[in-house]
């Protein structure tokens, strides 16, 4: 499973081989660092522990500035594990948009932007109430939640208001429109989890592999 750190920096659009316009999320991947190998032998399972953002010594955690200088590696503000990891590398690699091609399909995983306290309305989609026919007050309001005597308590899992966004969602099958190794960016058709500035994880998608994506080209 081939992935990379990356940052969301913003959407455009470009021009296709057929001239139409594709909406693209502009994301940074590179580049990333590779700070560990685990193998079976030592670790228990196969992985690859990749850094990404360089960072000051002096503004990480001194676990952290210990585990980096184990490795000889230089002071970095995320660390992601992607197992089993397709590629081989060694610590101290530096890998890029590259390792992904147009054409490719890619999974995107994100936090997504935080909307506040929300109602059932935006929140789960809800119809809300009549607006005429006598009804006063119960416009935007969900309606019962609770049972009668039996069983006399709101059922768990029940949809109501609260706290919106800032998850982390998963949008799979992103296609790879572009990929710019003197930018370290990559051009991915669509929409990618986060406000800009959000740091995203960005691997090969699971439901459409390398293998499938050079069968439709």
């Amino acid at each position: 499973m081939i992935g990379l750190l990356g940052k969301k920096l913003g959407q455009t659009r470009v021009y296709d081989a057929k001239g139409n316009a594709v909406s693209v999320t502009v994301v940074q991947v590179g580049p990333n660092r590779v700070i560990q190998c685990k193998t079976v032998d030592s670790d228990g399972y196969n992985a690859v522990q990749l850094g990404f953002d360089d960072q000051k010594e002096s503004r990480i955690t001194k676990p952290l500035a210990g585990h980096l200088r184990k490795f000889n590696a230089q002071p970095v503000k995320r660390i992601r594990e992607f197992r089993d990891f397709s590629l081989s590398v060694k610590p101290g690699d530096v890998l890029g948009p590259n390792v992904f091609a147009q054409g490719d399909f890619v999974d995107a995983i994100g936090i997504t932007k935080g909307r506040g306290f929300e109602g059932v309305v935006k929140r789960h989609g809800f119809r809300g109430g009549d607006s005429t026919h006598g009804a006063k007050g119960w416009h935007r309001r969900p309606g019962a939640i609770g049972q009668r005597l039996f069983p006399g308590t709101v059922m768990r899992g029940m949809r109501m208001p609260g706290h919106m966004g800032q998850v982390q969602r998963t949008v799979q099958n992103l296609e790879v429109i572009q990929v710019r190794e003197a930018d370290n960016v990559l051009l991915i058709k669509g929409a990618v989890p986060g406000a800009k500035g959000d740091y995203v994880v960005i691997r090969e998608a699971k439901k459409r592999p390398k293998a499938a994506a050079a069968a439709t080209k």
